[in-house]
């Protein structure tokens, strides 16, 4: 099941995505001088490639335009060799930059999928046009079965089962928790077995699980409640905190610990500006997405707030 994928990046991820394409064998020698007329990137020596690009940034911002070269470079060895590559589950926003590179290669189809048509975590599968002409059977989902009536447990108790079994956090993709009976999870094809002859406990809850159809995952548009605040500013500790209904010190407790994050990545700095449409999570508590915003008459800001529950 194929995912569509909307594309509001970062400028400088934009910029690298193209230059990266337009290049298709991802030698970027004379590209760099365009981040430094852009002003994005305060390098002193000359670069060679996406590599050095990844120098220039920092954190998960490198970490992204890694991952994106990796699946350029996959998308490039299918070019050549008229062969499918299928990537790993991808976080969102990973998963945006690389389609948008992607679409640059006119010889190359890409195909994400995630297993069902909300899912956040997903798998590109790369060939050429000739060759890709349907979507690829490269997810797996599995049916996670217990009596959590007494004991419930959260989609991290289920990620932590699985991830304790030696299991890379990039071979799994969405977890749909089914309430008192268990979860649903999504895979690569060839760990299902794995999986089943081990899993047979999350938490104190023992469980069975079994391979299921794609088909019949059962998945519902995710709960929401909405509330308004004011607040004197847009930073996130601001609302954060009132989003959670946790005191700004709590939330800014949880900025230092890198536990908050912003569109999928880590925030380092309690001022950091959000925008309507941001999605915002803090571990243990949830996500939380911004709506609308006002300016109250008296400067102040009046802010949809929108808690996933």
């Amino acid at each position: 099941m194929a995912t569509a994928i909307g594309f509001a990046l970062p400028l400088f991820l934009r910029k690298a995505a193209h230059a990266l394409a337009r290049s298709h064998a991802l030698g970027i020698n004379n590209n760099l001088s365009l981040y430094k007329t852009l002003r994005l990137f305060p390098l002193t020596s000359p670069a060679s490639g996406i590599c050095h690009l990844a120098q220039a940034v920092k954190g998960d911002e490198k970490i992204a335009v890694e991952e994106v070269k990796h699946i350029l470079e996959m998308a490039t060895r299918a070019a050549s060799r008229r062969e499918i590559f299928h990537s790993n589950f991808l976080t969102p926003p990973v998963l945006k930059e690389s389609m948008l590179a992607l679409e640059k290669l006119s010889d190359i189809r890409a195909v994400a999928q995630g297993g069902y048509p909300q899912a956040e975590r997903c798998r590109i599968s790369v060939g050429h046009p000739d060759l890709l002409t349907s979507d690829p059977d490269v997810i797996a989902a599995l049916s996670v079965s217990g009596n959590f009536s007494f004991q419930p447990c959260s989609h991290g108790d289920f990620l932590g089962t699985i991830l304790g079994k030696g299991i890379a956090r990039e071979k799994l993709g969405d977890i749909i928790l089914q309430g008192e009976k268990g979860a649903q999870i999504l895979v690569v094809p060839e760990l299902v077995d794995f999986i089943i002859s081990t899993l047979d406990k999350v938490g104190n809850v023992p469980v069975s699980c079994t391979k299921i159809p794609l088909i019949s995952l059962d998945y519902e548009p995710p709960r929401t409640q909405s509330f308004k605040t004011v607040e004197a500013s847009l930073r996130v500790d601001a609302l954060g905190s009132a989003g959670f209904k946790i005191s700004r010190s709590k939330l800014v407790d949880s900025i230092s610990k890198g536990e908050v994050r912003v569109n999928w990545n880590p925030v380092s700095k309690n001022n950091t500006p959000l925008k309507t449409g941001d999605i915002v999570s803090v571990s243990g508590r949830g996500r939380l997405k911004i709506g609308e915003i006002k300016t109250t008459r008296k400067g102040k800001f009046e802010v949809e707030l929108i808690r996933y529950l």
